[in-house]
């Protein structure tokens, strides 16, 4: 009760958006001695502190301290206030488990996140790298002691070394979190790389049965590599961008490498998914986040990206297609990769066998019909990009690449891939209520460029599907679909046919 009352406290009166003079502080002037925000503040933050030593084994009391916290600190003004009292001081530089009993306590694991995350924020309000490098002491300490117990498996396969790796992975994520400039980025990397990664490392192969460690450790690093509010950005001549990735690289080999021999699970979400779909969002934040050129790998002899590549594509089609579907955060993860590799790594989706060539566009038209908008985008746009490539590698007038002759062998070995995929689109947009109708009519114009045969073999296969009364008027909706489209993929081209399209699917749904 007290901490839902100081939360709509703070919304009215305290922060960016409360009025200083506030009838209300003068009432509690009079009342009792709190003259302005800063001691409220202070008297707030007293009860936060109480709380996180005095019920450190009630979870709930515990996630509502830190929401309460985590909001206080979100604001400039109110995060600003609350480095004047000392009590935040003091955390800024005790803010272990023995100030803080809370965070020993299993159940609390996933509020140590949000608790860093706050403190990070604080933190990096000010410009100190002196006091960034004192608050991460006891890190360093932790680090050190794990690093005693890597070379033994045995040992470091101890409850202690346990408690230990999830607590200081969950504690460093959400100091991760709270890095939003390229400077206090930096610091962390700068703390982090080359020094303590070998941990993180030799904790994903020895404990990669054991989600209850390798989901904090995966987590992290999948926040590490995320390039948001341009953090990741090195400066010209440095190598850290590749050298961050070839790190990335070895995780997900090591973790797939593993988690593809566990054959048998009692519970495959748990066990398998989880920790899968958490390395294919990392690699696809890794390959998206435009600090790595990943030309230098294949330039130089460097295995990192292809391993990264092959193992990510084996664990993803490791899980039934039925699966991919059901479960939303295994389906997002694995088709916002298979939406990258086909946008900036067609090559290697084309240098695969035909059996897993057939598997990913076979997924793609699946996921086209997922009833999350969010999917069924990504799908939409994956598709585009790789049959806007292989459009424009066939048409440039030279001899194709590599890419295009492998892809061409295997739609030749398979020729309905694309038609099937061009039907599902038709008949989406022709019978389905969708949100996302721009999204999904990108790839049309691609597709049927590629084969304007089948094009008007389905026209002929969509209109005899219908009633009579309905054919002659779909006929005529076709005749208009590529009035004035050109065969090019020119923005242009593309944004003329997308309004044809619009105009197609409306004149069809009207009713007369």
């Amino acid at each position: 009760a007290m901490l839902t009352f100081f939360q709509n406290f703070r919304k009215v009166y305290v922060g960016e958006q409360a009025m200083h003079s506030s009838k209300v502080y003068t009432r509690l002037s009079e009342k009792l001695g709190l003259q302005d925000h800063l001691m409220v503040l202070n008297v707030t933050v007293t009860k936060l502190l109480t709380n996180l030593k005095v019920f450190a084994t009630c979870e709930e009391v515990i996630s509502m301290t830190l929401n309460l916290f985590q909001d206080l600190a979100a604001g400039y003004m109110s995060g600003k206030l609350l480095l004047k009292i000392d009590t935040i001081n003091f955390m800024l530089t005790n803010h272990s488990q023995e100030h803080f009993p809370f965070m020993q306590e299993y159940c609390n694991t996933r509020n140590r996140t949000t608790f860093y995350f706050t403190l990070g924020r604080l933190l990096f309000m000010e410009d100190t790298p002196g006091q960034f490098k004192a608050f991460m002491s006891p890190f360093d300490s932790i680090m050190q002691q794990l690093s005693s117990f890597a070379g033994d498996p045995n040992s470091f396969r101890s409850d202690a070394v346990k408690a230990a790796i999830i607590g200081i992975m969950r504690d460093l994520r959400g100091i991760a979190m709270a890095t939003n400039s390229r400077k206090t980025y930096g610091l962390l990397f700068d703390w982090i790389y080359p020094k303590h990664f070998p941990i993180i490392l030799r904790a994903v192969e020895v404990w990669t049965d054991v989600p209850q460690v390798t989901t904090p450790v995966l987590k992290f690093v999948s926040e590490f590599v995320l390039n948001k509010t341009q953090r990741l950005t090195f400066e010209c001549s440095s190598p850290n961008g590749i050298l961050l990735f070839r790190e990335v690289s070895k995780i997900i080999v090591a973790y797939g490498n593993r988690i593809l021999q566990m054959t048998s699970v009692s519970d495959a979400y748990t066990q398998k998914y989880k920790g899968i779909w958490i390395c294919l969002s990392m690699l696809t934040r890794a390959l998206g986040g435009n600090y790595v050129n990943f030309g230098v790998f294949e330039l130089y002899g460097d295995p990192a990206l292809q391993d990264a590549l092959n193992i990510a594509i084996k664990m993803g089609l490791s899980i039934p297609l039925n699966d991919v579907l059901g479960y939303r955060k295994v389906g997002k993860a694995y088709f916002a990769l298979l939406d990258v590799l086909c946008s900036n790594h067609a090559s290697f989706v084309a240098s695969q066998d035909l059996a897993t060539f057939k598997l990913m566009l076979s997924s793609l038209e699946a996921g086209l019909k997922s009833l999350d908008v969010s999917i069924s985008s990504q799908c939409a746009s994956a598709i585009d990009s790789f049959a806007g490539y292989y459009f424009n590698q066939t048409t440039k007038g030279e001899p194709p690449s590599q890419a295009a002759q492998n892809m061409a062998s295997h739609l030749t070995a398979e020729p309905n891939l694309l038609p099937e995929i061009l039907k599902t689109l038709f008949e989406i947009i022709l019978f389905e209520d969708c949100s996302n109708q721009w999204s999904l009519s990108r790839p049309i114009l691609s597709l049927i460029l590629i084969n304007e045969q089948f094009y008007t073999t389905l026209k002929m296969q969509i209109t005899s599907s219908l009633p009579s009364d309905k054919q002659q008027k779909l006929l005529g909706c076709f005749d208009k679909l590529m009035t004035d489209v050109s065969r090019t993929l020119e923005p242009r081209n593309r944004d003329r046919f997308t309004q044809n399209l619009t105009v197609f699917r409306h004149d069809f749904r009207t009713k007369n």
